[in-house]
């Protein structure tokens, strides 16, 4: 099979059909473009979401902690706890298990997270480390706000600017070739990449604001997470090619390993819509976060905006951090 995610056919059929027994208590259950379960607790819910590390090499650790307390903030909600569970090869050393774990406390740290429990295993089953972490939530009944609650006419806000993790993990998996097309100076910029990959921040922001629809931007880049948005919500999009937030230095590395920045995988970034969208933009810039207006939600088809012509976006395949 082809590394990365199963194709939105293929995964869907997995979803729909292997649900076990419906339960009156959850809310909102995870689902293409919906990463969080939502379940009630009387006057309290419980937000869940759980995720892999398999693309990166460095950084795993940080990575795993922020991948999956970004999908609870994509629900307006602050996570509270995480669960680790680390899967490492023979050849591993317990100074790298050390400094993964090392990782996941500084960054829980940072976001007033707590690391509930979870399991670590050497197993022949992998050929090098993996980190999956499951975050979890709470807020008030009926509060937490889900992926497919976007409406048509919507305005569509990206945060920070796209293709952060993807750009970090080549800076730390691929230094020499890096260095080969950045000066020394964007080098080291890229190098900080990897401390603003939470988006949890913006998140909570956008809960107390008021939103429609939020999803955080991961594997498959901005164009899988505005599908997966659209499917979720029964809607289309249309976003403007000229308006994407996207660094120079990122630029450069799609240029040098041709990589479609677009379909690069993006955590730190969000998307969020809304009726108010300009309104969204000078509340995070109050805060100190980049707001991009890219486009406006539609009735039908996920259209992108480029040179004059409309062009279709296509259902999501691997990301493009795959076919390096």
């Amino acid at each position: 099979m082809r590394v990365g995610k199963l194709n939105w056919d293929d995964l869907k059929y997995v979803i729909d059909n292997h649900r076990g027994l419906k339960r009156e208590e959850v809310r909102i259950s995870n689902g293409i473009g919906e990463d969080c379960a939502v379940v009630n607790y009387g006057d309290y819910e419980c937000v869940i979401s759980t995720d892999p590390v398999t693309g990166a090499n460095e950084n795993i650790g940080r990575i795993a902690v922020h991948i999956n307390c970004n999908d609870i903030a994509s629900c307006g909600v602050e996570p509270i706890g995480i669960l680790v569970t680390i899967l490492a090869p023979p050849t591993a050393t317990l100074e790298e298990l050390h400094n993964v774990m090392e990782e996941i406390h500084e960054e829980a740290l940072n976001l007033n997270v707590e690391i509930i429990g979870g399991h670590t295993e050497i197993t022949e089953a992998v050929n090098k480390t993996i980190v999956s972490c499951t975050a979890i939530g709470k807020t008030n009944k009926n509060s937490a706000i889900s992926t497919s609650g976007a409406k048509i006419g919507d305005d569509i806000v990206v945060t920070k600017d796209l293709c952060i993790e993807g750009t970090s993990i080549l800076i730390n998996d691929f230094p020499n070739e890096c260095r080969a097309v950045l000066s020394e100076e964007e080098y080291k910029e890229a190098k900080e990449y990897v401390k603003s990959i939470s988006v949890v921040r913006e998140g909570i922001i956008a809960g107390r604001v008021g939103v429609n629809s939020m999803h955080d931007i991961t594997e498959g880049g901005l164009f899988g997470a505005l599908w997966e948005l659209s499917k979720s919500s029964n809607v289309g999009f249309k976003v403007y090619e000229q308006q994407l937030p996207i660094t120079n230095i990122t630029k450069k590395l799609c240029n040098r390993f041709n990589l479609d920045p677009l379909k690069f995988i993006s955590s730190g970034s969000m998307i969020i819509t809304c009726s108010h969208g300009e309104q969204l933009v000078k509340e995070f810039k109050k805060n100190g976060i980049k707001g991009t207006l890219i486009g406006k939600i539609t009735g039908s088809k996920g259209i992108v905006i480029k040179d004059d012509m409309e062009l279709e976006v296509d259902p999501p395949e691997a990301d493009e951090l795959f076919n390096i």
